[in-house]
């Protein structure tokens, strides 16, 4: 799965439901939030004040470690 700024945060969850773990590294709680079947890594990320390309890159690292 490729996973981009505009990818939606469910999509990556249910293509990699262990990668709850970044999220959680970033105190964003995207299992618990309604809006994570609508909203993209980037307006969760800019949500939380967090740098999206941080947040990339750490999802980005943890996938393809877990295909590893």
């Amino acid at each position: 799965m490729e996973i981009t700024a505009k990818t939606i945060i469910a999509d990556v969850l249910k293509a990699c439901p262990a990668s709850v773990e970044v999220f959680d590294k970033f105190n964003m709680g995207c299992m618990s939030c309604m809006g994570v079947a609508n909203e993209s890594i980037e307006k969760g990320s800019r949500m939380h004040g967090l740098d999206p390309e941080e947040v990339l890159t750490e999802l980005r690292k943890f996938v393809a470690g877990s295909k590893a």
